[in-house]
């Protein structure tokens, strides 16, 4: 295998012939890039053929489960990674369009050593990417993502004899019966199924119809050119527009899932947006009855509740907050025999015996359901309003470029850490730890804090806040922490703010 070639540039002859591959496009735990700008197809081949080797190398037996997701270039990304992954001498199982979550139930039920997702998540059209694993229900960290990066980048990739490839049916109606069972509701619930066009939309509807859940549809229909809006249900405007979709219909609530189904989004009968960590705590609370003593992993972006909330504290909950990003929740989940993990951006991860471990936004839906179903007497604004009050930011992203952002940080988490250190305030609160084991979070002596880190997705930072107290305290902290980063001159402006 060559190495990929440094200048190859689209609409040339050897655009189509030599490997293309943008170095910055490994991160933590995903690989993904601009298509066709920072990779192409001969550099998804090679990717391929680099995944392969790379099963060799670490003595994985050589059967793979791959998906794709649901835009119009990504069965072709498909096909060039299983050509590199046959090249390789892998045994190809091809499981049609899916979901993230659909690829990972496909290694328990083909019992497939790894697995390969072709999915740009919620990125936007023109980015696409592979999420990838071998040891159920994990996928690529930082070691393997590296390991990989150093096979592909530096033409190491070995050819094998034995490449096969096979069409493998039925995994779709599988994941369905696997996520539902005969589960029925006993009261009737009316839910907004909100797909934004992206692949969910081929699940979400069918999903709670089985479950015997009234369904209103919301941008259902398949269609990659995404008409409406990018499905992120992290984004403003997605929620605003399930918000909006719950008064007009009199929904109980709106669920919304992203472009490959890893995660979802709460807005309840109120039409009030719920950001996922706090759905995460009213989840918690209800399991924390069935499972008492239970661990429960959050990410650093995620609320204080999780260690705080006097409810979880009553049935004897453990918090762990941990990395952001869904290898790393994944892996901490698994690590620390926790029950589930609950992620801000939207990603759940729910453990034996609810779940299967890896992240699954329809099998939050079915959870969310059966949580209504143990409530017949509670609406999901009864459930929200229980909850302890903070005030919090949503997930803010000023820019930082691929290649800077992580020496920012670096810097960043040290004046924070010599701020502390200095006994100086944040948001008019005494500093009472700074926690860097993902960038820096900035805990204040009421429970406050406020978070930077960098995306793993993308070229931003990523900023978040929270208060006990109250709006003004919480946009204090921003304030501060902003001011931070603004010594900063290589980061740009926010995507939103507050």
């Amino acid at each position: 295998m060559k190495k990929p070639a440094p200048s190859v540039t689209p609409n040339t002859w050897e655009f189509l012939r030599d490997a293309m591959i943008t170095p910055t496009g490994f991160r933590e735990y995903d690989a993904r890039w601009k298509y066709p700008d920072d990779i192409n197809l001969p550099g998804i081949t090679a990717l391929g053929l680099g995944l392969g080797t790379q099963m060799y190398r670490r003595g994985i037996a050589p059967v793979i489960a791959v998906g794709n997701d649901y835009r119009d270039y990504s069965l072709a990304i498909k096909n060039a990674l299983m050509l590199g992954l046959m090249q390789a001498g892998i045994h190809v199982k091809d499981i049609g369009p899916a979901l993230s979550p659909m690829a990972y139930f496909s290694q328990f039920h083909l019992d497939a050593p790894a697995v390969a997702m072709v999915t740009a998540s919620h990125n936007p059209n023109g980015w696409t990417g592979v999420k990838m694993g071998f040891e159920r229900p994990l996928t690529h960290g930082p070691d393997e993502m590296n390991e990989l990066r150093d096979i592909v980048l530096n033409g190491k990739g070995e050819a094998r004899d034995g490449g096969k490839y096979e069409f493998v049916d039925g995994v779709q109606e599988a994941y369905m019966q696997d996520l539902v069972g005969d589960f029925k509701m006993s009261r009737p619930l009316k839910v907004v199924c909100a797909t934004g066009n992206g692949t969910a939309s081929a699940f979400g509807p069918e999903l709670f119809r089985r479950m015997g859940v009234e369904v209103v549809e919301s941008h259902n229909a398949l269609d990659y050119t995404f008409p409406h809006y990018n499905p992120n249900p992290e984004a403003m405007e997605m929620l605003h527009d399930m918000s909006a979709s719950v008064k007009t219909s009199g929904a109980d609530f709106a669920l919304g899932f992203d472009g490959d189904g890893d995660r979802c989004g709460v807005v309840d009968d109120e039409g009030e947006e719920i950001f996922a960590d706090k759905v995460g705590v009213i989840l918690a609370r209800d399991l924390a009855k069935i499972y008492p003593n239970a661990t429960f992993v959050a990410d650093v972006k995620s609320t204080g509740l999780f260690a705080s909330d006097p409810e979880l504290q009553k049935h004897g909950v453990t918090a762990d907050y941990w990395k952001t990003g869904h290898s790393h929740m994944k892996r901490r989940v698994k690590e620390i025999g926790a029950l589930a993990g609950f992620e801000k951006s939207g990603h759940y991860f729910l453990a034996e015996p609810i779940g299967r471990g890896y992240d699954c936004g329809m099998r939050v839906a079915v959870e969310i359901c059966k949580l209504m179903d143990r409530n017949p007497g509670l609406k999901m604004s009864d459930l929200r309003k229980a909850l302890p009050q903070t005030f919090a930011t949503p997930t803010m992203s000023p820019y930082a470029s691929d290649t800077e952002k992580y020496d920012i940080l670096k810097r960043l988490v040290a004046k924070l850490v010599a701020k502390a250190d200095a006994g100086d305030t944040i948001g008019g609160r005494t500093i009472k730890e700074v926690v860097t084991v993902n960038g820096a979070r900035v805990i204040l002596d009421n429970g406050g804090w406020g978070l930077v880190r960098a995306s793993s997705n993308t070229p931003n930072l990523v900023v978040v806040c929270e208060s006990p107290e109250s709006d003004a305290e919480m946009r204090a902290i921003f304030a501060d922490i902003d001011a931070v980063i603004r010594t900063e001159p290589a980061v740009g402006d926010y995507d939103q703010t507050i």
